[in-house]
């Protein structure tokens, strides 16, 4: 009776250390930076999958959402979906994962996305990081911010695409993708933009970033004239940290593992 009394002290003392391990191992996990990779204009959260392999293999972990109307979501595609509602994507998916200490990234548009992102929730996010992003001030908008040209082009085509609505998307050789079996993937899952995420303005209640880091990263092989003075801009400002990649607009898809290594330093 004492041997099976002492077998069982022991057994619910080695329980008790290895709930105790198992309650360290999640503390100390939960305390890892997170990833969450937000897409811009036209793509969707397939756009970030190498960069996410890459990421994953050195025990990250990364999250990939798309927004509403966009990628897989495009049969959610509605007149009423705008920046606002693509900045409440993010949020909702943050408090419906429970995600705390977050790098923050945003491509392309999604700039104005994780500005809004940070102006709402700062708590959960470690830090912003723009990858050749738009980067709209309080009560701008993605057309406000786009050469008078290009702006012109946007509502022109989505006028006559269907009654502005949406825009057209652009092909992957716009955003330098060269490569020609990259070029048919990316083609083949690019999807129009809702019009109204370009005209909407953003709406800041903070200083811009909400005082969390900023960096910006660049593509600058070759740059895109749109986004060239964000780039210019944070290059010069002590405000923000700032790094450049050689290749063209979609460094997820063209430079994904020199990208997940430059995102990986920034933990």
């Amino acid at each position: 009776m004492k041997s099976l009394i002492k077998s069982t002290k022991s057994f619910f003392i080695l329980l008790m250390l290895l709930l105790s391990v198992f309650e360290i191992n999640a503390q100390s996990t939960s305390n890892k930076p997170i990833f969450v990779l937000v897409h811009g204009a036209f793509h969707g959260g397939w756009c970030w999958q190498r960069v996410s392999t890459e990421l994953r293999s050195k025990g990250n972990l990364v999250y990939t959402p798309t927004l509403s109307g966009l990628g897989e979501h495009k049969n959610t595609f509605n007149d009423e979906i705008d920046l606002n509602t693509h900045i409440t994507d993010i949020v909702n998916f943050l408090i419906t994962e429970d995600l705390h200490n977050v790098v923050l990234v945003g491509h392309s548009y999604a700039g104005a996305v994780i500005a809004g992102v940070a102006d709402r929730m700062p708590d959960r996010l470690s830090k912003l990081v723009f990858l050749d992003a738009m980067l709209m001030e309080n009560g701008q908008s993605a057309l406000d911010v786009s050469p008078e040209d290009i702006r012109e082009y946007f509502i022109k085509v989505s006028m006559d695409y269907d009654n502005g609505l949406s825009i057209p998307f652009f092909t992957s050789d716009f955003f330098g993708v060269t490569n020609l079996a990259d070029i048919k993937w990316v083609n083949d899952r690019l999807t129009n933009q809702p019009f109204k995420t370009f005209c909407q303005p953003l709406e800041l209640k903070h200083p811009y970033g909400n005082h969390l880091p900023l960096t910006y990263i660049a593509c600058t092989g070759p740059e895109l004239r749109a986004i060239q003075p964000f780039a210019d801009k944070t290059k010069k400002s002590k405000n923000w940290k700032y790094l450049e990649l050689k290749t063209g607009h979609d460094a997820m898809i063209t430079m994904p593992v020199e990208l997940s290594n430059m995102l990986q330093s920034l933990k």
